[in-house]
């Protein structure tokens, strides 16, 4: 069965040709111009990724990300026209995987798709009789299993996008050794960091912000100054 995948953007001429770009390779397409029929959307159809314009007339693409992680954590890519740092972030911070600037070419948002519908599957498709105890982390009461795609920290489950996890679940398996925000970025996105990237350090605050780390001094994932990352 195929993925089904949302497409929210005002400017038809972008999102029909998203759509036929996702069609030809197999994905089932729910196309939106507002976002207010995206939500409704969102709260009727089993959805397995969702590519959100930033710029809508009614909801912006940030309001809809926030809603979709109230219960859901599949997947979403932002699609935004602007070249802040600042915009960027915001849309990481609130739980998007990630974001893709335009103008830009249709290939490279199918391949972006494919990247973190790979990362999902792998994550939510295990089978029952591997042995889960060989994939898992207890650290100080943070408790992450590779199989189930679960996390929880004294107990209480913490609910991780697939690129949270994937960058949490990377730290740990380098636990002791400081991993640098190239490597990071390359081992969890697949692709070739370039200067000034800020969308490790934006994820990185998220994740701190769901451990309730303290921004001076963090129990989990510290951070070492022009170096890196590491968990302890």
């Amino acid at each position: 069965m195929s993925e089904s995948i949302l497409i929210v953007d005002d400017e038809k001429e972008i999102a029909d040709l998203i759509e036929v770009y996702l069609k030809n390779d197999g994905y089932t397409v729910y196309k939106f111009y507002s976002g207010m029929e995206a939500l409704k959307c969102i709260e009727s159809t089993k959805l397995d990724m969702a590519i959100l314009d930033v710029m809508l007339p009614d909801i912006d693409g940030f309001r809809i990300c926030q809603k979709i992680r109230e219960n859901y954590f599949f997947p979403i890519i932002m699609l935004t026209a602007k070249v802040e740092d600042s915009d960027k972030i915001m849309g990481l911070t609130i739980g998007a995987d990630d974001y893709i600037t335009k103008p830009f070419n249709p290939l490279e948002v199918v391949a972006r798709v494919k990247t973190q519908l790979r990362r999902y599957v792998r994550y939510n498709n295990i089978s029952e009789q591997q042995e889960i105890s060989a994939y898992e982390y207890d650290i100080k009461g943070l408790l992450i299993n590779k199989f189930t795609h679960r996390c929880s920290l004294f107990g209480k489950e913490i609910s991780l996008t697939p690129t949270e996890f994937s960058i949490l679940w990377y730290l740990c398996e380098c636990r002791g050794r400081v991993v640098s925000s190239e490597e990071l970025f390359e081992a969890v996105w697949g692709e070739k960091y370039l200067d000034n990237n800020n969308t490790v350090m934006a994820h990185i605050g998220r994740l701190r912000e769901k451990l309730h780390e303290p921004a001076k001094n963090p129990k989990f994932i510290k951070t070492v100054w022009g170096v890196g990352y590491k968990v302890e």
